[in-house]
């Protein structure tokens, strides 16, 4: 199923995940030296005037986005509830 429409949604909340540690360096100060988390943000978007929401997990090597920032969605047409999200 191609994902051949786009909308452009908006974050409206972004949980940082304190229960997953990662580590990047070998030797470390304190508890939180050198450590990066990954985050999972929920996007909301307008198809036809219905709202949906989507979660995306985002890895510690990568920026989260702020709530409020605009992310591109694509989505099915037939289905919009598929959907995949890209961070700039």
């Amino acid at each position: 199923m191609p994902l051949n429409e786009s909308a452009m949604g908006k974050v409206v909340k972004v949980h940082k995940c304190w229960w997953l540690k990662v580590n990047t360096k070998p030797v470390r100060a304190h508890s939180f030296d050198g450590a990066l988390f990954p985050h999972i943000l929920t996007v909301e978007y307008s198809v036809d005037g219905k709202i949906y929401k989507k979660r995306k997990w985002v890895p510690y090597d990568q920026p989260a986005p702020s709530v409020g920032d605009t992310v591109e969605v694509f989505y099915h047409k037939d289905a919009p509830a598929k959907c995949e999200i890209h961070i700039r």
